[in-house]
Order: structure tokens, then sequence, then C-alpha cells
């Protein structure tokens, strides 16, 4: 249940992009983008901050160690410039443009599942006082609870718009939504959000 939203709160809005956005998810991409629009919306009209996040993991050392389920990543150096421009090309890495992102917004490139590590995310949300997120995007149980995660370390008051995300799993999705993101946050629907923050 949504209790408040913090007079300075920023709306996180993690991978809506092309390539994460044609993925097989769990629910349609188009509605969580649809929703995450809504909220893009509200917070221009508050004036609030909004950061848009995207993600190029070709070539991070994530990718590279051992695992059950091994990345598909390129490790050869040659193979990574390759794929990165290869991807660039087909837009992989590019915002939709649903959510109208705008060069005056935060843009933040992630190389890993939290927009936290090894970002100035931290440092550009401290330099507008922000004390509260909402978080939205794809996949709910990798980029947005791995974001949520370090945010939560780092101290922020977490929203996370439950209808405004998705996972490439359903019991993944269900899993974040219903038994982490409770103990580190509030979860709502995105209109339950956007009536708190019009109380604002």
């Amino acid at each position: 249940m949504i209790t408040t939203i913090d007079k300075k709160t920023a709306l996180v809005l993690i991978d809506l992009q092309k390539g994460i956005a044609s993925m097989p998810t769990a629910h349609p991409s188009s509605e969580v983008i649809a929703k995450a629009a809504e909220l893009v919306k509200a917070f221009r009209e508050k004036e609030l901050p909004i950061v848009y996040v995207n993600v190029n993991p070709v070539g991070s050392k994530w990718t590279q160690v051992r695992a059950d389920q091994p990345s598909k990543m390129p490790k050869d150096p040659e193979a990574v410039k390759q794929t990165i421009a290869s991807m660039t090309a087909n837009g992989f890495f590019d915002l939709v443009p649903e959510i109208d992102a705008r060069e005056t917004d935060v843009h933040i490139t992630k190389h890993t599942w939290s927009a936290f590590f090894k970002t100035d995310i931290h440092q550009k949300l401290q330099e507008l006082e922000v004390t509260g997120i909402v978080l939205a995007g794809i996949a709910t149980s990798i980029g947005v609870e791995g974001t949520a995660r370090d945010a939560n370390m780092n101290g922020y008051n977490l929203t996370f718009a439950s209808d405004a995300m998705t996972d490439l799993h359903a019991s993944a999705h269900e899993h974040s939504l219903s038994l982490i993101f409770p103990r580190i946050g509030e979860v709502g629907t995105t209109e339950e959000i956007i009536t708190k923050l019009n109380e604002i």
C-alpha cells in the first residue's frame, strides 16, 4: 500500500529500451510501457526528476563468470566491440519513444543489474535533493530489483509501480513483488502512485 510520496521524489525507469522491450515478457511490454508513460506525464506535471536507465552488459565482468546459466555475451575483446556496434546499429540500447525521454532528464547507462553500481546516479539524485524513488521497468527481478536493493542501502524511500514492470518469468516477477519489495519499500499501482503524487 502506498502511504505517501516524498516531496523530493524521482521517477527511475529501468531498461525500457527497444532491445529489452522486444523480449518475451510475462506481461505485454506495451502495457508496461503505457503505464510508465503515465508516470512520466505525472512527474513532468509536478516538475519532479525523471531518470532513464538503459543497460549495456556487453563485456561486463559479471557476464564472464561461471554460472549454471552462463551469459551468452562474447568474451573476446574484438567480438565485444563487434557486438556493441551491431546492437547499437539495431537500436537495442535506444529508449522506447513512448516514455518521452528528453535531454533535460537524467540519463544513466548501467552495465550490471543495478543502476547504482559504478554510475553517478546517486550523486545526481543527491544534487537534486531526492529522498524518494518510484521504480518501474524491465525486468522486475533483475534490473528493477538490483537497483532497488542498492537504493535501499543508500537510504531512499522506495515506491514500486507494480503494473509498470514485468519480467521474463512470471514467477520471478511475483517473487520480487510479494517477497522482496515489501521489505524495502511500498508497492502499489500506477494509479495509486499518481494519486499520492498529486497530494504533494
